[in-house]
């Protein structure tokens, strides 16, 4: 049913959930993996763009590319192939123009962000995919301690 699975992280402990649940899935219906991190630029699109911003862009994107290059070696793992792509932009709507984009049946995200200031400053990615897309969303909440 599931061919195609798309995953959003942002490098937090619940994106880890949600990885590891598209890659379980994928294991069950023997499906491919597209890893989507999104540097969020609306979080200093006020300030001027010089050095300080171009520091912290450049912080976010290498934190991006760990992030997914952790995401591949855990594909790799549990022998699910994990293509994965960096973007930037709103989250929202960059993980809505890659599910538009890529060849994609479910979606699987995090219930929340890093941290409840990305939820007060972002809004919930979650629930704005959830809203928006035309594909199925998986939802995964943090494991219980």
């Amino acid at each position: 049913m599931f061919r195609h699975i798309l995953v959003a992280i942002d490098g937090s402990k619940i994106s880890d959930n949600a990885l590891k649940a598209a890659i379980e899935e994928a294991r069950v219906w023997k499906a491919e993996v597209h890893a989507v991190y999104v540097v969020e630029t609306g979080l200093f699109s006020s300030l001027p763009m010089d050095s300080t911003w171009e520091i912290m862009y450049s912080m976010l994107e290498k934190e991006g590319k760990t992030a997914l290059d952790t995401a591949k070696e855990l594909g790799e793992q549990h022998g699910v192939t994990i293509q994965t792509y960096i973007r930037q932009g709103h989250a929202g709507n960059e993980i809505l123009k890659a599910i538009n984009e890529l060849p994609v049946d479910l979606v699987v995200m995090g219930s929340h962000g890093k941290s409840e200031v990305d939820r007060i400053l972002l809004g919930s990615v979650s629930s704005f995919v959830v809203s928006n897309s035309p594909k199925t969303v998986m939802v995964v909440r943090p494991s219980k301690p």
